[in-house]
């Protein structure tokens, strides 16, 4: 089995066999060997090439053998911040999945949901913790919490964190932790406020980089469709009804227009569902639980959802507006295109978004292809030829229920 020759003990293999993976990423064959020697790491990967596995598996490893000096006792060993509610689910679903056929704890702390369940649960002992920073500072302000003991520290998503004003929490927190420990740390870009953080908290870590930074993934096909800004939701009922796409993730820039496009796409006769930082957790779960099994066929998200979102075949990602910073970008469409399927990423970009589209070519370091739909156009002042497709503009089209699903 590829995951033995790694170092990964059988129970872990077999779980890891139980998923329906049988060899690893790149990432996860070059990081399981460093962090199972106890190195410090500092890892870049394009997101849905196996990251959380690539640290979760030898980290449960390395508790399940130090496990036994604890004489029972649950101290917090392994510690993982993420930036969003989802991303704790996500990671925290993940340690659980792997680290079935070992006598390990864990579990997921943030925001949004009451406490008190919580707090039970630490109370009787976790041996692995994945938690957002504003919760986890708010457990320990409590006393329900000790950090004091932890000997595996993971940032994931750690440019994400600082994008979200996050770095005083983490600062706060860091000062809790043993000075002795290994840390690793994950990001999807290297900016300078990135590599002063890593310089204060790794030892001579070793570097993993799968794929070129900053770089959507190869397996996502990119497309722009110019459209004038009012003319944005037309087009995006056409799009969705004339090729019956199924499962649609949405990109909005605020909570508001998201709410207000979800209502617009039911009027247009299409099934959506919102997910932002406004709805409680409940309702966060149950709106992805119903886009998963395919109950509503259009999900609009803000980007706060962008990185805990994880749906391993998402055929379409559609950025109705373009983000303000452009990395957001990347992270979007790399909802799309993971553990190997194709994806497609189409930005409705109006005249108003020619300097955030500019900023996103120049970081990506490619021109997106431009393809105007007959009868929406826009200029965008880019000087670029465009292709037209020829498709009849439809106004208030509602979604076909029949013929043949568009290919992902």
């Amino acid at each position: 089995m590829p995951f033995l020759s790694l170092g990964l003990r059988p129970e872990l293999a077999r779980a890891v066999s139980d998923k329906g993976y049988s060899s690893p990423t790149p990432i996860q064959a070059k990081a399981i060997p460093l962090i199972l020697e106890g190195r410090d790491l500092m890892g870049s990967a394009q997101t849905g090439t196996g990251k959380t596995a690539g640290f979760t598996l030898p980290i449960l490893q390395r508790l399940d053998q130090s496990g036994r000096q604890h004489n029972g006792a649950r101290p917090v060993r392994a510690l993982t911040i993420v930036p969003t509610r989802e991303l704790a689910i996500q990671v925290n679903q993940s340690v659980e999945d792997y680290g079935k056929w070992l006598q390990l704890e864990s579990t997921a702390v943030f925001g949004g949901v009451n406490i008190n369940p919580q707090k039970k649960k630490l109370a009787r002992g976790v041996d692995f913790l994945v938690a957002t920073p504003g919760r986890l500072l708010d457990l320990v302000n409590q006393g329900s919490v000790d950090l004091s003991r932890v000997e595996i520290l993971v940032l994931d998503e750690a440019d994400r964190m600082l994008d979200m004003g996050f770095i005083r929490d983490i600062r706060k927190l860091l000062a809790l932790l043993p000075r002795k420990k290994q840390t690793l740390l994950f990001s999807a870009t290297f900016s300078d406020a990135i590599k002063q953080l890593a310089a204060g908290l790794l030892q001579s870590p070793a570097l993993v980089e799968i794929g070129q930074r900053n770089n959507a993934g190869e397996s996502v096909e990119q497309l722009i469709h110019p459209v004038e800004k009012d003319r944005k939701r037309e087009l995006l009922s056409y799009l969705i009804g004339s090729n019956n796409w199924q499962q649609v993730l949405v990109f909005s820039r605020t909570k508001h227009g998201s709410n207000r496009l979800v209502k617009q796409l039911i009027s247009d006769g299409i099934k959506a569902t919102a997910i932002h930082g406004n709805k409680s957790q409940s309702a966060r779960i149950e709106a992805l639980s119903d886009f998963k099994s395919g109950k509503v066929q259009v999900l609009v998200a803000t980007d706060i959802a962008a990185r805990g979102l994880d749906i391993e075949q998402l055929p379409h990602v559609i950025n109705y507006e373009l983000p303000q910073v452009a990395e957001d970008y990347v992270h979007r469409i790399g909802r799309t295109g993971r553990a190997g399927y194709r994806g497609h990423a189409i930005s409705l970009v109006s005249s108003e978004e020619s300097a955030q589209l500019r900023d996103i070519e120049r970081l990506i370091k490619r021109q997106i292809p431009r393809q105007e739909v007959t009868g929406y156009g826009a200029d965008l002042s880019r000087g670029v030829t465009v292709e037209k497709v020829s498709q009849k503009p439809n106004k208030r089209r509602r979604r076909s229920r029949s013929g043949p699903r568009m290919a992902a």
